[in-house]
């Protein structure tokens, strides 16, 4: 490809010799500055599609950067992808004298403020803190060259649409853009319409989707039997990094404890955590301090990290698409790896609507080959748990307990009792009444 020197050289020092398809198709015609719609599954190797033409544009002009005015804007709807697409220009951009800053909410502004002021050519942002920084003053938009619109289809679910459409207001109309999105529903379409000129439509469909590529596998458990197999598939061989998906935040923070105290390293990753904290989870498990990352389903698409051999669901997820995500974290880049989904009684229909979503059959895990019908027997999760011993006197022991008369001797049901299906009180204070009139 027509690239600058040192960008060919820092694409050397990481081994990169043949394109993907997005990249291959995509890169050529963004040198040309022409506007991209690209449509493809995350993992394809979309951010070098877009930061490579960028980078190589800027630093061919030899443009100088002017505080609080960027050249390039890259929008992305996460803090972990941010970081990961501002990790991807400084690779690439190695032997280039560019600046680029990361801005998104979740620490302080302080640091952003600050990288602003002495000036970026790229900046990194999520949506909702640069829209705060530009109505503070700290971000003008006049300059901008490229604007790059990543996972837009992520951005739509995260309900960020209203911050979109306020953001591309306050672009200016001579400018290039490149629009991502793997899926392409009617209001993302809308939005591309309304953003891109006379794009290049660059549509990268694999021979094997990320979901066929993966080996998936169901194990039909009850709750009790899931830490004590996720237990033992981890002490096995080639499971060297692991993620755990759990329904909940706080599921995630109990899961990690556990293996924590079974000596495995495990660490949770939820939107809870402050950035930093989320950020060394994450910096942890890519350099394999820890083994297991416990996540919930904010970090589906954030986490972007080669060599992840197992993806577990601990947890069916409430929206199969949601299942897609997860299990992607695994097989990146083409490489292959291996799903396990931990299945109760009652999450039955989750695993129905995946399989529905994905078009084929999860297998049975070889390790679980059948469902044991006490595996299945599984309450639902909102039943109270019920007493090994009834109640004496309750209504569901068909019993009224008769209530012995201490004159006669004889018993007599007491009509309040029956009615309200409740023990007769035996305080003294009823007693004494019931005397005085039959004396």
């Amino acid at each position: 490809m027509d690239l600058i020197e040192p960008i060919k050289r820092s694409l050397k020092e990481q081994n990169y010799t043949t394109p993907t398809p997005i990249q291959a198709q995509t890169i050529p015609a963004a040198l040309d500055e022409r506007d991209i719609l690209g449509v493809a599954q995350t993992g394809t190797g979309k951010t070098a599609a877009f930061a490579l033409p960028i980078l190589n544009q800027l630093g061919e002009r030899h443009r100088k950067a002017s505080p609080n005015r960027p050249l390039a804007l890259v929008l992305a709807p996460t803090r972990e992808l941010a970081i990961q697409i501002g990790e991807s220009f400084s690779t690439y951009g190695k032997h280039l004298r560019l600046r680029h800053v990361l801005v998104y909410g979740g620490v302080s502004q302080g640091n952003q403020v600050r990288a602003l002021k002495r000036g970026a050519h790229v900046l990194v942002a999520t949506p909702g803190r640069l829209l705060d920084l530009m109505n503070q003053g700290h971000i003008d938009l006049d300059r901008l060259e490229v604007f790059v619109l990543d996972e837009a289809d992520r951005m739509l679910d995260m309900g960020f649409l209203p911050d979109l459409k306020r953001i591309i207001e306050c672009l200016p109309d001579d400018r290039q853009s490149l629009f991502f999105s793997a899926t392409m529903p009617p209001k993302i379409r809308e939005l591309s319409e309304r953003l891109l000129e006379d794009p290049v439509a660059v549509n990268v469909t694999p021979k094997t989707t990320s979901v066929k590529r993966i080996e998936q596998r169901v194990a039909f458990l009850d709750r009790n039997s899931k830490m004590p197999t996720l237990q033992k598939l981890l002490s096995g061989k080639n499971t060297d990094r692991v993620i755990v998906f759990t329904r909940t935040k706080r599921g995630a923070n109990v899961l990690a404890e556990k293996l924590s105290r079974h000596s495995f390293k495990a660490v949770a990753i939820h939107g809870n955590k402050s950035q930093n904290a989320r950020q060394r989870a994450l910096d942890a498990f890519k350099r394999n301090h820890v083994q297991v990352l416990v996540a919930t389903d904010v970090a589906a698409r954030g986490i972007d990290i080669d060599g992840v051999t197992h993806v577990v669901n601990y947890d069916m997820p409430v929206e199969p698409e949601s299942y897609v995500h997860r299990i992607g974290r695994t097989g990146r880049a083409g490489a292959e790896g291996i799903a396990i989904s931990y299945c109760t009684h009652d999450e039955r229909s989750e695993l129905q609507a995946i399989e529905k979503l994905i078009g084929q059959k999860i297998p049975l895990d070889p390790n679980h080959p059948k469902p044991d019908a006490r595996d299945m027997a599984s309450p639902p999760r909102d039943a109270k748990p019920k007493s090994g011993r009834r109640r004496f006197g309750s209504q569901k022991s068909g019993y009224k307990p008769a209530r012995k008369n201490r004159s006669t001797g004889t018993g007599s049901t007491d009509p309040q009792g029956q009615r309200n299906g409740k023990r007769p009180s035996r305080s003294r204070k009823s007693k004494r009444p019931q005397r005085a009139a039959q004396a």
